[in-house]
């Protein structure tokens, strides 16, 4: 039988924490047009967020985990 392959592009985008919550970069983040806008909604912008419930077993599943 053959290995599963994780989803290149899945594996760079998504991080497992440490108790196996899926995060990951919001969007827009690192756009030129951030210049323009506010240091407070730059800052709002930033972080990492939880993958959604509905997407969790797709991205998982793509993961190999």
């Amino acid at each position: 039988m053959p290995k599963m392959k994780p989803h290149s592009g899945m594996s760079k985008r998504v991080k497992t924490t440490g108790t196996g919550k899926l995060r990951h970069q919001k969007a827009r983040r690192r756009t030129h047009m951030m210049q323009k806008q506010s240091t407070g909604r730059t800052r709002l912008d930033d972080g990492d967020v939880a993958v959604a419930k509905a997407d969790r077993k797709r991205v998982r599943r793509m993961l190999g985990k």
